[in-house]
Order: structure tokens, then sequence, then C-alpha cells
């Protein structure tokens, strides 16, 4: 494989991503921590995951899940201590895995001591380390803003919720008139930005093995092309390559074109946006529900790609916790075919922890910590069958969040157990990718089959010295397919093979098939 400008373990990387509240509860107080991570990381490893990416465990308030963070360098007291994250690295590291930490680098919560202290009078370290105009009459312009909560005089931006006041980059396009709004290389822009770096450097001695980025593209101000918040992450992606080469960096941005191109190792497809992720997973007639339309998806997938020009991978994920769980729209022996198209497309797959045994979307829960419509995707994961589902001993009116109670919810453990389950295809699945260069991250791509309004969909993967052929039709009718040529080998099947007769092939309905050519 030729060399490509990420660290060497990006290559064959399969992410399991771990939202620490809902995943494993090892003390019974109704929240997930490290300890309980810990305990089942040989089940990820077993599942084929060979990386994690966990949501924030920064301390933090939790007014937004983690994503509100009040001190970059303690670890969130309801998950463990540093000490015990720090073992998590190494126990990972033992099995041969890799972990991301999420860094949120565009805003803080209001109770961290950076906040705490620019809301002062009298000019300190931290008076510019959040964007502050010069009045508490005036807002910045096209966002929120906190006012009337301090003795300073001025309104302080937020980026989302109320609770989550935005760090100082700068703007791109200062007003002349606006004395308060800075340039990007003005001091405290730039004291911003080795603030972060030094939150990274003090991760990644402790052993993490680099970031997955909130909202990276939204840092500096008035930056209609990025070309500013590019710029910041240059300034990031240098020191990395100086003291930290092998760490990877992957952007929660959506626009590959940019991130890519300013130092990020990986970006993924959004949900929002213009990516047609949607298409496939979670509109009205989603393509894998056996309805829908992939053709929009596979053009825009494409130019994606040719926008990355090399320079690192797009990343396609099963969802996430901003995300309606796949198993909303998407149901049966279907999603199993949305995980061998996730499982053999380039870049490296993301699992959301519970989609690799059908977890369900929970409708009508209360918001909790945030969530609002995203809570019912963030419920404690389905490892049994007994009360707590394996989660946690805690009663059920103590869980972080309620936990999935109707008749015949899926498990791990009975998953486990029977053959034909999805957590067993997606099992195969994953070994299947890593038997084939051609399927693992930076394999070439070519669709050769995406008719718009109608199955199959197929493409060839390439890489390795092989060509392989996968042909994927979740319709409830038979499809034909052309052949860009006779294959040699059927090497992976759900459902029924195709029938191949010359030139084509005849797809049965809720089928796969991957062939060597």
């Amino acid at each position: 494989m030729a060399e490509h400008p990420c660290p060497k373990w990006l290559d064959n990387a399969i992410f399991y991503e771990i939202y620490p509240q809902s995943f494993q509860d090892s003390n019974g107080d109704g929240i997930g921590d490290f300890a309980g991570i810990l305990s089942r990381l040989d089940y990820v490893a077993g599942l084929g995951c060979n990386a994690l990416w966990l949501n924030p465990c920064f301390a933090s308030p939790f007014g937004d899940a983690g994503y509100d963070v009040a001190d970059y360098f303690q670890a969130a007291p309801r998950y463990g201590t540093n000490q015990d994250l720090k073992r998590l690295f190494e126990e990972a590291h033992r099995r041969g895995m890799h972990v991301l930490l999420d860094l949120v680098p565009g805003h803080t919560s209001v109770e961290h001591s950076w906040f705490k202290q620019s809301m002062r009078a009298e000019p300190n370290e931290y008076t510019d380390r959040y964007v502050w105009t010069d009045s508490v009459w005036k807002s910045p312009e096209g966002y929120g803003s906190l006012r009337g909560i301090s003795a300073r005089d001025g309104s302080c931006a937020v980026n989302f919720f109320s609770c989550q006041p935005a760090l100082n980059y700068g703007y791109y396009q200062p007003d002349p008139a606006e004395s308060w709004q800075q340039p990007t290389d003005a001091p405290g822009p730039q004291a911003t930005i080795r603030a972060m770096i030094e939150v990274m450097r003090f991760w990644l001695r402790m052993g993490c093995d680099g970031f997955r980025v909130d909202m990276a593209g939204s840092l500096v101000k008035q930056d209609p092309e990025s070309l500013g918040t590019m710029g910041v992450w240059r300034q990031v992606r240098a020191f990395l390559d100086e003291e930290f080469p092998e760490a990877a960096i992957i952007s929660e941005w959506g626009e590959p074109e940019k991130s890519l191109a300013c130092g990020f190792h990986m970006d993924f497809l959004l949900h929002f946006g213009s990516s047609r992720y949607n298409d496939l997973f979670r509109c009205e007639n989603p393509f894998f529900a056996g309805r829908g339309d992939a053709s929009a998806f596979a053009a825009r997938y494409l130019e994606s790609r040719a926008a990355a020009a090399g320079r690192g991978l797009v990343c396609i994920p099963s969802g996430n916790h901003d995300m309606e769980r796949l198993a909303r729209r998407v149901h049966g022996e279907r999603l199993k075919l949305a995980f061998a198209f996730l499982l053999t497309m380039p870049g490296a797959p993301f699992v959301y922890y519970g989609d690799e045994i059908g977890m369900r979307y929970l409708e009508g829960l209360p918001s909790v910590e945030g969530g609002y419509d995203r809570t019912g995707s963030r419920s404690p994961m389905q490892w049994d069958s007994s009360p707590g589902a394996g989660f946690s001993a805690a009663p059920k009116e103590r869980l972080y969040i309620p936990q999935d109670e109707a008749p015949g919810r899926p498990t791990a453990e009975a998953q486990l157990q029977d053959e034909h389950s999805l957590l067993n295809e997606v099992k195969r699945l994953t070994a299947l990718r890593q038997r084939h260069t051609a399927l693992q991250s930076w394999g070439e791509i070519e669709f050769v089959h995406a008719p718009k309004n109608a199955c199959p969909l197929a493409y060839l993967r390439r890489g390795g010295g092989e060509t392989l052929l996968v042909i994927l039709n979740p319709s409830d009718e038979e499809a034909v397919c052309p052949l860009p040529q006779a294959p040699k080998e059927l090497l992976y099947s759900i459902g029924n093979p195709p029938k191949l007769r010359p030139g084509e092939a005849a797809v049965p309905p809720v089928s796969c098939a991957v062939f060597a050519l």
C-alpha cells in the first residue's frame, strides 16, 4: 500500500463510538464510567473494532452531555479519575486498540475557571479568552449571547446552548468600527490556540491517540470561506507533526475539501449539510429500508473523495449521539445490508454503540442533559436480559436515561449466541474487511451501478493487488446489475447469492454479495 499523509494505524482502523454515561455502569449509580468501559474492551475487540471514540469525558456540569467543559485537564468524576482514564488507554493499547477523545475547542461551560476570570471587570490573562463585545447593550451579530451576568461591561457570544460561551479565535473579517472584534493574529486568539494545544499535549502524553473535534469548522467568526479556521488547524497540525506524529485528528466538519486541506486526517459525512448521507438511512424513504435512492449519495460521495484529493479519509458512521438510531427506519435483514455497506466502503468506518445489535430509538423521552430529541439514541447499552440489561445494578428510576423496556429488546448476549444475528454478521464483515486490503481505508472505489430510484447499488474496491465487486439490493424485488467482468469467486454473501449470467447478475431481494474479480 502506498504511503499516505496519516498515521499508519488508520489504514485498517474500525472505530467504535462509546457514549460513556450509557455504556457500562460499574458502581451501581446508574451512570456509565471508565471502569465499565474497561470491562467491555474484550467485547469491542471481539466485534472487530480496533479503535475507540469516547464522547466527552472531561469535568462538566453536563448541561450538554459533557460538551460544556468545566476543566479540560480533569476527567469527569462521574466516570473516574485521570488515572482511571490512563489505565483505559493502557488496556486498550494492550489489545492493539487506539483511543480518540472528544475535544470541544469552540466553547466551554460557564463554570470553567477561564470564563469566570474573563467576566471580571479588571483586565487579566483571560479577558480575551472569549468573544466579548464592548457594551452590554451590544450583541455579537449573528450569534446568541450572555449578558448582564458579570461586572464586566459587554455581551459574550455563545456557540450553541446558553451555557456554552464561545472561545475567542478571532474574526477573519473584523469590522474596523468594532474594536472588540479581534483579528485572528491578535494576542487573545493566539493565546486560545496555545491553550487548546496544551490541552491536547496533556492527554496525548497521558496516552490517548488523538481527538475527534467537535464543531471543528466553527472557530473563527465572520469567516465565510473558513480560511481563518483552516489557519487555526494548520497550527495544530504543525504541533502534532512535530511532537505526536502518530496522533490522529478527525473533524466534525463535513467539508473534506477544507478539513483535510488544513490538517485533519479524517472528516465525517454528516447527517446535515450536502453529503446526502441521510438518503441511505435517515429520510422518509431510506435506500437501505428498500424504498429509496442512492444515486445522489454516490455522486456526492465521489465529489467529496475528489475534494479530499488523497489528503485524508472521508468516513461514514452507522450513526452517532446526535442522530436517530440506525434501526429507527432500517429493520431486520436490511440492517445487515446497511453494515455490509458501511464496512466495505473507503475511509475508517464508525460503529455507534448498540447499533451492532439493532438498538432502537426510544420515542418521546424527556430531554436528559441537553439531549432533547437526541435522547432516544443515548439509552443504556443492552447487554443481557436482566432487569438492568447488564448495564447497571441501579434501580431503573436511577438510570441516567431510561432503558428500552419493550418486549424483545435486542441484547448482545442473545445475539452472540445466535449465528444468524446482526451482531455476528457485523463480526463476519469486520473480519472480511481486515482480510482484504481493497476494503480498507485507502482502497479505491468506483461505482459501477447506482441507478436513480432503483437497485442494486454496486461498486468496485481496489487495493493490495486485488479488485472486489460489492453488490447491495435492499429492495423487495430481484434486480439486475451489469458486471464489469466475470467474477472469479464469491467471497461473501447475505441472503441468496446472485445468479450470474453473461454480462450481468440477477440479484435476489434483500441480499448482498462480494466477489473477487
